[in-house]
């Protein structure tokens, strides 16, 4: 035997690795000891193989998962690129988190006061996302409201609604809803004139515009950034919820604010529950 090689439990010593990871990455091909003995199945190393056991571990302990690890080490090119993607939207939930635990502390748990409030039936195009889970919801949500503005240009304030699922999923579906059409004598919860402005912009894509149900809404307003709408979202469902009211969808978010010019903690939203009569 070559006089370089080392046991394993040597070489787990020599690289800052368990006996139970390199046999795990042994069956993974990640790492191959040099030899195998044939008759007792010992793995043994070599020396020079410590770097590559060492920058293992060092990828490990940052999160990388470990067919990525592999990429690394073949040389691939942008390997890191999606897991850097991922970490850096997962500071952002965390310090939206924080913003919003912060938020608490100060003001205490939720009590925006919630209205029942009559919304018009509206006539709406409608684009539609998949969100990966709840973390996912605002990426989801500002991609489909930049695919509805871009297949019909407003000629004026967009009149914007989310739709949500009252359960989140590890993957639901995410609508965006365009006003594009309601009687001329209804009025948006922001005070602006309803029209059908965008309607002929809809048309022209070739697609229908659906109908969005009108009826009486548990609404309560929320001011502040979008990713702390789950705070006034938590008063609404426990007012519906110490009421008797099922809690039916989908969940409506009206977008007050234009978020281009409004600064995030001045932003307004409605958020709003359908109300059925209780059981």
């Amino acid at each position: 035997m070559e006089s370089d090689l080392l046991p394993i439990g040597r070489f787990a010593a020599l690289s800052r690795l368990s006996v139970k990871q390199l046999r795990h990455y042994d069956e993974l091909g990640l790492l191959v000891p040099a030899h195998v003995d044939a008759a007792s199945g010992y793995r043994y190393y070599r020396r020079a193989q410590a770097r590559q056991a060492l920058s293992i571990g060092l990828l490990r302990s940052l999160d990388v998962p470990l067919p990525v690890v592999a990429a690394v080490l073949s040389g691939a090119p942008g390997a890191l690129d999606d897991v850097r993607a991922e970490h850096e939207a997962e500071l952002v939930r965390r310090r939206s988190a924080l913003a919003a635990l912060e938020r608490v502390m100060v003001e205490g748990l939720p009590a925006t006061p919630v209205r029942v409030v009559a919304e018009p039936a509206r006539s709406v195009a409608v684009v539609r996302e998949v969100a990966a889970g709840a973390a996912d919801v605002s990426r989801a949500t500002s991609a489909a409201v930049a695919r509805v503005l871009r297949e019909v240009p407003p000629t004026g304030p967009p009149e914007l609604i989310g739709l949500f699922p009252v359960e989140l999923d590890d993957a639901f579906e995410v609508r965006v809803a365009l006003v594009v059409g309601r009687g001329p004598s209804e009025r948006h919860p922001s005070g602006r004139n309803a029209s059908g402005r965008n309607a002929s912009g809809w048309e022209a894509s070739g697609r229908e515009a659906e109908p969005l149900p009108g009826g009486e809404f548990a609404c309560a307003t929320h001011v502040g950034p979008y990713d702390q709408i789950p705070l006034t979202a938590h008063a609404l469902l426990a007012w519906c919820a110490e009421r008797g009211h099922p809690l039916r969808g989908p969940i409506r978010e009206v977008y007050v604010s234009d978020p281009a010019t409004t600064e995030p903690d001045r932003l307004v939203t409605h958020l709003m529950i359908p109300l059925e009569e209780r059981p």
